[in-house]
């Protein structure tokens, strides 16, 4: 999808990689042409620091002297897959039990993503929220930071609180149409 608007245009992609600690990353166009390069800053103004590779991602682009550039991220949909087995508390649970769990906002205490998982704590609560990196993945995210703020939807799994999906966090302010 490509559609002119001043001098940007809208683009449909999927993210080739991208690296939070470098801060920035690629997308591929469904289209073709030249790689379009992911700012941090961009992805951030769109409310996420990282973005899991192979996501797909609409943006508007802008050519520009060192090559074409993501100047708004529009949607991200998190990359398609089976849950790993390390998952089973999330693999078991229908797909309603998630999407019906309410938003928490919250902030991360740490996150490993070598280790593959951190802990989060939800405003409000002192209990840890495990954070697994498979579902940070199918949320759409690679990586995150202490102290960041997100939502989460999080339930009871088999070992603890654990979240079950994690979102930008203003996905759980309250809605002035709600």
């Amino acid at each position: 999808m490509s559609e002119q608007n001043g001098d940007t245009s809208q683009v449909t992609g999927t993210v080739k990689w991208f690296d939070p600690v470098k801060g920035f990353g690629f997308i591929v166009s469904e289209t073709g042409g030249p790689d379009i390069l992911l700012h941090v800053n961009v992805l951030r103004n769109f409310g996420q620091s990282s973005v899991a590779d192979g996501a797909a991602i609409d943006v508007r682009i802008q050519q520009t002297e060192r090559g074409v550039q993501a100047v708004e991220v529009l949607q991200i949909v998190p990359p398609s897959s089976d849950v790993t087995a390390g998952l089973t508390d999330i693999a078991e649970l229908d797909d309603h039990v998630v999407s019906d769990a309410p938003l928490q906002p919250g902030r991360v205490k740490w996150f490993d993503k070598g280790k593959g998982f951190g802990f989060a704590n939800a405003f409000g609560s002192a209990e840890d929220v495990f954070l697994h990196v498979e579902v940070l993945r199918r949320s759409g995210l690679s990586d995150l930071a202490p102290g960041e703020a997100l939502a989460m939807r999080v339930i009871d799994g088999k070992r603890g609180r654990m979240a079950a999906q994690v979102l930008a966090w203003e996905a759980a302010l309250p809605r002035d149409d709600d």
